[in-house]
């Protein structure tokens, strides 16, 4: 039996022209186009960076539980750059990650 994980998603039309709706395990949310965007949901864009961002939150979170690190929060920011000439395609990245309840010493000592 093959250990991959198989994730789906169906995205549709919505009846509204640059809006997308995105459906997996029940539920749904709406995406824009970044040409188009509203102010009730994210552009494709705003939610492939939201992607990766909450993945670095979860992974963080996780991880810290797992080995004992005192974090008591965590925030991270990500930034893309798209340039007038390649609007397709991120030219930059950027993330920022903030924790909160740990210091370099407790992270350090818990390195083994």
């Amino acid at each position: 039996m093959s250990q991959d994980k198989v994730e789906t998603i169906r995205s549709s039309s919505s009846g509204v022209v640059g809006r997308a709706r995105n459906t997996s395990r029940g539920v749904t949310v709406a995406f824009d186009s970044s040409s188009r965007p509203q102010p009730d949901a994210l552009t494709n864009s705003e939610a492939f960076l939201a992607a990766v961002s909450s993945c670095g939150v979860t992974l963080i979170e996780m991880h810290a539980k797992e080995t004992g690190v005192p974090l008591a929060g965590l925030d991270v920011t990500i930034e893309g750059t798209r340039t007038a000439a390649e609007p397709n395609r991120f030219a930059r990245v950027s993330m920022t990650f903030e924790l909160a309840g740990v210091s370099v010493k407790a992270v350090a000592g818990r390195r083994g």
